[in-house]
């Protein structure tokens, strides 16, 4: 690699490319170094079980990147990036009973739920309507809100553990159950703080938008990210792994794309030791186990309305799935996990041969766990679905360590850049004023483990990337 850069960046998932383009549209010159292949990150798709099946390898289903503010403005769908929205956002199957349907007419969820129905649209109504301001001010680090008072509302619910939020708002098992589902995407145990501002901020988006996905798989996004970052004037480079600082182009800031010891060990002679020790005691929560599935047929639900949604949540009531997460996030085991499903063949034609179907489904575990949990994700999809075994025609799965190789920056499985809770919502990695900043003026990190954490909004990119104009 040789010539001046203005910005480096190691890392082209989601919030490398952001910070790439936001830099480049500034006229900045701007080079990725990508370890693998292609880029994206957790935004890759490929044929993992049979011709023809194309799989998300991690990312699927997308509320956050239609909505991401950022995103937003890059107006994607001019790089090639088509969406496609199922007819609702979730299905929350409960046994003996229908599903719970998250949709996007509030009034249509809430008449699903019963003696709650005046409390949820009380709850969601103000969130669905002004889900933009929700978004500015909740996907950016700490500082001053655009709109205080509606965030300061929010926030007396949002610092809530998601366990005492449900039985305190809710008095039936309906309600509980599908802001549980939602609650359980933060892959925290539901008795810590903050973890009700997941399950309300996903609820959120599923009454602004049918939670979509990509057409032709989550690469596609990463795809429309690289040609806006190309089309503004960037450079990439490909298979080339970064091990030391000394092997990158000279350049006046560099981006770390990449989970706290991975900085730490590239960056090592160029970083203080008292702050290499505070990034190695990062929390990387809970692992994940996923598996892909080939499928003869849709899955064959009881109800059948779980059809229309683009994501299941599997788990039954409010208690069983925060058993689930609390478990594994003490190291241990369940036998009825919480799992999200993602069936996106049943909107998508192109992710499976015609007359046939794909879907992939995953569970939280302990970090570097080597226990393969087929068995215990199976049968839970079976107890809402019988007769799904018999449709499979094969599948392929993949558990913390695999994801880790995958990808470095999954430690230990840990596929959203490592634990939000307490200790580390705001002051992630670790606590400094500007958080994607380091003790070495040239050097950022610009994350899943910084604000605002995982997922596929681009907004840990932009923001570290804003952070640094003042070096240009």
């Amino acid at each position: 690699m040789k010539g001046n850069y203005d910005a480096v960046i190691i890392g082209s998932g989601p919030n490398g490319l952001s910070a790439g383009i936001f830099l480049a549209q500034k006229g900045l010159k701007v080079l990725i170094i990508e370890a693998k292949e292609t880029a994206g990150g957790g935004m890759r798709t490929a044929e993992l079980t049979l011709e023809g099946f194309r799989h998300d390898i991690c990312s699927a289903v997308h509320p956050m990147g239609y909505l991401s503010p950022y995103l937003k403005e890059l107006q994607l769908e001019n790089h090639g990036l088509e969406w496609i929205f199922p007819e609702v956002s979730v299905a929350h199957p409960l046994d003996g009973e229908d599903a719970v349907i998250l949709s996007q007419s509030v009034e249509e969820t809430a008449a699903g739920l019963g003696l709650d129905q005046r409390t949820y649209k009380r709850l969601m109504k103000p969130l669905a309507d002004h889900i933009d301001w929700l978004l500015e001010d909740s996907l950016k680090p700490l500082g001053i809100p655009k709109h205080p008072l509606f965030l300061a509302n929010f926030g007396m619910k949002a610092a809530l553990p998601a366990q005492f939020f449900a039985r305190w708002f809710f008095k039936e098992k309906r309600a509980k159950a599908l802001f549980a589902g939602c609650a359980g995407h933060s892959v925290l145990p539901f008795d810590k703080m903050f973890t009700a501002a997941l399950g309300l901020v996903f609820q959120a988006c599923g009454h602004a938008v049918d939670w979509p996905v990509a057409k032709g798989g989550s690469q596609a996004i990463a795809d429309a990210m690289l040609n806006c970052f190309t089309n503004a004037g960037g450079e990439i480079i490909y298979s080339q792994k970064i091990n030391q600082f000394k092997e990158l182009p000279p350049a006046k800031a560099y981006f770390f794309d990449t989970d706290p010891l991975q900085l730490v060990s590239i960056a090592e002679k160029e970083l203080p030791e008292n702050y290499k020790k505070r990034l190695r005691r990062y929390n990387y929560g809970m692992g994940t186990f996923k598996i892909d599935y080939a499928l003869s047929e849709p899955i064959p639900w009881k109800d059948p309305n779980c059809l229309k949604a683009s994501t299941i949540h599997l788990g039954g009531s409010l208690e069983e799935i925060s058993l689930s997460e609390k478990r594994a996030w003490k190291g241990e085991y369940n036998e009825k996990p919480y799992i999200i499903l993602a069936q996106q063949s049943q909107f998508d034609p192109a992710r499976s041969p015609e007359g046939k179907h794909s879907c992939w489904a995953y569970c939280h575990l302990p970090l570097n766990s080597e226990r393969d949990m087929s068995q215990e994700i199976e049968d839970q999809i079976e107890r809402f679905a019988p007769g799904f075994k018999e449709v499979i025609l094969a599948k392929s799965s993949t558990g913390p360590k695999a994801f880790h190789a995958y990808n470095p920056n999954y430690w230990g499985g840990a596929v959203t850049g490592g634990s939000a809770d307490i200790s580390q919502l705001f002051t992630r990695p670790v606590a400094r004023w500007n958080p994607y900043s380091t003790p070495d003026p040239r050097i950022f990190i610009c994350s899943a483990s910084t604000p605002p954490g995982g997922g596929v909004h681009g907004m840990c990119g932009y923001w570290a990337a804003k952070s640094a104009m003042k070096l240009f």
